[in-house]
C-alpha cells in the first residue's frame, strides 16, 4: 500500500491548490482566539485584533480572530466530501482584558460557525490534560467568592458536513481492514478521554528555542485516535494547521494520506529532520494496539467469555464479525522531503504470530 503526503507553506484561508471534495476528513488544533501566545498570529492577519485588545476591547478581539478561523472553515466545507467528518481540537481562553477576568468560549463559536456553514454537529469529546503547576489555581485561592475553575479540559467538536453518512461500496477491504477492535471502540467513543495528557509536541534537538516556543502542538494520541475513528484506508486527511506536522505524523501512522498547511517553513524543516523515526514509531503503535488486544483477550478468557470470532489476519480472537478483516500497516519506507513524502506500507510484522 502507497500513502502521499503534502504539506503547503501557505495561508489556509484559502485552500485552492485542493479541489472541490477532495478529503475525507479533516483533522486539526487552530490557533486559540484571546490565549496570548497567537496575539501575534492573529494581528499578523489583521491588525484590527491589536487595536481591539489595545482599546480593551475584549469582545471585538475576540470576534476579529474568530473571524479569519471562519474564512478557513469556509474553505473546508469546500474541500470536504459529502459526508465527510471534521475534527476540530480547541480550548476555552482565560484572560485579563482592561481589569476584567472572564472566560473566552472558543468552542461555542466554533460550533456556531461551523453549524451556520451547513455542517451537522456530532457528540463531541473532552480530554483532560491537567496541570501539575502548584500555581494553578487563579483567583483569591481559599477565599469565596473571588477564586475560580481551572480549565484542564479541551474540546474536540466533531462534525459532518451535510446530513447523510458517506457511502461505501459493498463489502469494502479498504473499510473492513482499517476496523478497530472492540474494546478500542469501547474507549476512544467515550465521551471523556482522561487516557491522554496534554503536552508539547516534541521537536528535533536543533530546532530554535523560539520554534519550541510557538509549538502548540497536541499529543501524537489524538489525531491517530481520531483517523482511526473517521477515516477508512485510501482517506486523505486534511490539517490546515500544520504546525509541528503531528497529524501528518499520525496519518502515515494509521496509512492514510495527508494534506496540510503551515505559515512557517521552519516547522516543515523540523518535520524533515526526524522523518526517519516514524517508521519505527509506526511499528511501535500497531504493535501496541495488538498486544493491548491480546491482554485484552486474556482478561475475558480468565473471566471465562472468550470472544467468539477469530481474526483473519492475527493469532487472536475479536469480539465482532466486523472485526475478523482488521489488518494494522506499518511504514516500509519514506521517500521525499520538504512537503511531499511518499511512504510504502506493509502488513503489521509481528513475530509471535
Amino acid at each position: 500500500m502507497e500513502t502521499t503526503h503534502r504539506v503547503f507553506v501557505e495561508d489556509s484561508r484559502d485552500l485552492s491548490t485542493l479541489e472541490d471534495d477532495s478529503v475525507e476528513l479533516v483533522v486539526t488544533s487552530p490557533p486559540y482566539p484571546m490565549i496570548e501566545m497567537w496575539d501575534d498570529l492573529f494581528t499578523r492577519l489583521d491588525p484590527a485584533v491589536e487595536d481591539a485588545l489595545e482599546a480593551g476591547d475584549d469582545r471585538g478581539a475576540f470576534e476579529a480572530m474568530h473571524a479569519q478561523l471562519e474564512l478557513v472553515w469556509d474553505e473546508l466545507e469546500r474541500v470536504l466530501v459529502p459526508g465527510g467528518i471534521a475534527c476540530i481540537n480547541v480550548g476555552d481562553a482565560t484572560r485579563s482584558v482592561d481589569g476584567s477576568f472572564r472566560v473566552y468560549p472558543n468552542h461555542a463559536r466554533v460550533l456556531e460557525a461551523f453549524e451556520s456553514r451547513g455542517f451537522d454537529p456530532l457528540p463531541d469529546v473532552l480530554w483532560r490534560k491537567p496541570t501539575n503547576s502548584a500555581a494553578k489555581f487563579m483567583g483569591s485561592g481559599t477565599l469565596p467568592p473571588n477564586a475560580y475553575v481551572t480549565l484542564e479540559h479541551e474540546y474536540v467538536l466533531v462534525f459532518r458536513n451535510g446530513g447523510e453518512s458517506r457511502d461505501f461500496e459493498p463489502g469494502a477491504d479498504r473499510r473492513y481492514e482499517a476496523a478497530y477492535f472492540w474494546e478500542e471502540r469501547n474507549r476512544w467513543f467515550s465521551d471523556v478521554w482522561t487516557d491522554v495528557r496534554g503536552e508539547l509536541q516534541d521537536l528535533t534537538e536543533d530546532a530554535t528555542d523560539d520554534l519550541r516556543d510557538r509549538s502548540g502542538a497536541y499529543p501524537f494520541e489524538i489525531p491517530y485516535r481520531l483517523i482511526c475513528m473517521y477515516s477508512a484506508y485510501g482517506d486523505t486527511v486534511l490539517d490546515p494547521f500544520w504546525g509541528t506536522g503531528t497529524t501528518t505524523r499520525a496519518a502515515i501512522c494509521a496509512a492514510r494520506n495527508s494534506v496540510g498547511y503551515e505559515l512557517e517553513e521552519a516547522f516543515l524543516e523540523a518535520f524533515d529532520d526526524g522523518i526517519g523515526e516514524i517508521a519505527a514509531l509506526s511499528r511501535s503503535v500497531g504493535r501496541a494496539r495488538l498486544e493491548r488486544h491480546r491482554s485484552f483477550v486474556e482478561r475475558r478468557r480468565e473471566a471465562g467469555d472468550v470472544p467468539g470470532y477469530d481474526a483473519e489476519h492475527y493469532d487472536t480472537p475479536v469480539v465482532t464479525k466486523m472485526e475478523r478483516s482488521l489488518r494494522l500497516r506499518e511504514v516500509s519506507s519514506i521517500e521525499g522531503e520538504s512537503g511531499r513524502y511518499r511512504v510504502e506500507h506493509e502488513p503489521l510484522s509481528v513475530s509471535s504470530d
